[in-house]
């Protein structure tokens, strides 16, 4: 047996014939290591993998020819590389090209330093991890495994970006959109179950007019042909006897989440503010509908988060801070801090306050009205989730709105054509129409 050390970093997910072919030639050069990227390394250039690290440490653990499994905590293998100072590298020929391909650049001059070697497996073709997740995604998810991605994500991902939807179409947009850069695919992780679009999609005014169970059947309908995380806009959460219900029928779905807002009475849209009548809970009731709520789950993946009003009700900073402990105390499993401000300032400064509590849970923020503000600028301050709360139903209306006059205008739809999807994309947007 040759006493040389040979490296391979895997995701292994979803193992298949082309890993365990890389790992028979592996085998071939010496001892094999493989460095095992953590939820956290795969999540920084693709979707989370189905199966936590420790699922997939025992499987490649115990396929033939493995010697030991290591830890890769980055997509970068040179700190690995540089503990183990191996031979050999071996790894698949299919990063040349994309997010992979300084990384591989990164491999050949460590090695350099050594005088080690990559060694490249020809693709096997007709099969990738890639084509798997797809054909996932096709049969679908469990309940289960859908309400605990939330909670996965958080722990893996520095930030969570979700988006509204307002029925089914929308969430096989949110599911299936994605956008290649040079740190890998950027995509939705979650969808928003907005009250303000699904009421709106619905032609009713956003005042919990669409009742618990017509929105339950919006839900139901996008579960059925996506697989992402959902997290459910509950408004006030109703009477706290209610609001357990709510709680135990979501959790059953597999949504991971609800937030609620801390107001009473007839539902009004923040982003009236004080233009309209809007009255805040007391701290003690808003505390007591959390602790009920908490109380009424069936298990611990599902998440009951805080939205806090003060800052939209001129109640100030001190209020909402205040607020914002005594939710956390009360059992809320994170914070969502709203602002009708043009400006971010104001959710910079309550995320400075927020950043010191010894209990800090995730951050939620929604920039609706400060839409300037970037992502990195967010994390940056410690948002954890940022929701796009409307953007979708908003952008889809007055695209409808234009084709409909067209059609009036010229009596017919010729017109608006290189404006729309054409017929046969439609038909092979849902599968399963062919």
């Amino acid at each position: 047996m040759s006493n040389k050390v040979v490296y391979v970093g895997m995701s292994a997910d979803l193992v298949h014939p082309g890993h365990l072919n890389i790992l028979k030639k592996a085998a071939e050069h010496g001892e094999v290591v493989v460095g095992l990227l953590t939820d956290k390394a795969i999540a920084s250039y693709k979707r989370i993998p189905y199966m936590e690290f420790e699922q997939r440490k025992i499987i490649i653990e115990n396929i033939k020819g493995v010697s030991r499994v290591v830890v890769q905590d980055t997509l970068d293998y040179v700190p690995n590389l540089i503990k183990l100072k191996p031979d050999y590298v071996v790894h698949g020929d299919d990063w040349r090209e994309g997010v992979q391909r300084e990384t591989r650049q990164r491999v050949i001059d460590t090695l350099a330093e050594w005088g080690g070697e990559l060694i490249e497996v020809p693709y096997t073709a007709g099969i990738s991890s890639t084509q798997l997740n797809k054909a996932l995604r096709e049969i679908g998810t469990t309940p289960d495994l859908r309400l605990k991605s939330l909670r996965r994500m958080l722990q893996v991902k520095p930030l969570l970006r979700f988006i509204d939807i307002h029925n089914a179409l929308s969430g096989l947009i949110i599911e299936n959109t994605k956008v290649e850069t040079p740190e890998g695919i950027r995509e939705f992780d979650g969808m928003w179950g907005s009250s303000l679009t699904d009421s709106t999609a619905k032609g009713k005014p956003d005042i919990e007019a669409v009742d618990v169970s017509a929105r339950m059947n919006t839900l139901n309908e996008v579960l059925e042909v996506t697989t992402k995380p959902i997290v459910y806009d509950a408004d006030t959460g109703g009477q706290s006897e209610h609001f357990e219900f709510t709680v135990r029928t979501l959790e059953r779905l597999g949504v991971s989440a609800a937030i609620i807002e801390d107001k009473t009475g007839l539902k009004k849209n923040s982003l009236f503010g004080t233009d309209v009548p809007q009255t805040q809970d007391s701290i003690d009731n808003f505390c007591a509908k959390i602790m009920a709520g908490k109380k009424a789950q069936a298990t611990d993946d599902f998440m009951i988060i805080a939205r806090i009003e003060s800052l939209i009700l001129d109640q100030g900073m001190d209020d909402a801070v205040k607020r914002a402990q005594a939710y956390l105390n009360a059992g809320a499993d994170g914070i969502m801090i709203h602002s009708r401000k043009k400006d971010p300032a104001e959710i910079f400064e309550f995320c400075d306050h927020y950043n010191k509590f010894l209990n800090r849970k995730p951050l939620v923020v929604v920039p609706s009205s400060y839409n300037s503000v970037t992502e990195a600028e967010l994390q940056e301050k410690g948002a954890n989730i940022v929701i796009y709360a409307n953007q979708l139903l908003r952008s889809a209306y007055p695209a409808m709105l234009e084709t409909a006059k067209s059609i009036l205008t010229n009596q017919r739809s010729k017109e608006c054509d290189d404006k729309m999807l054409p017929l046969k994309d439609i038909l092979e947007l849902i599968p399963g129409t062919k």
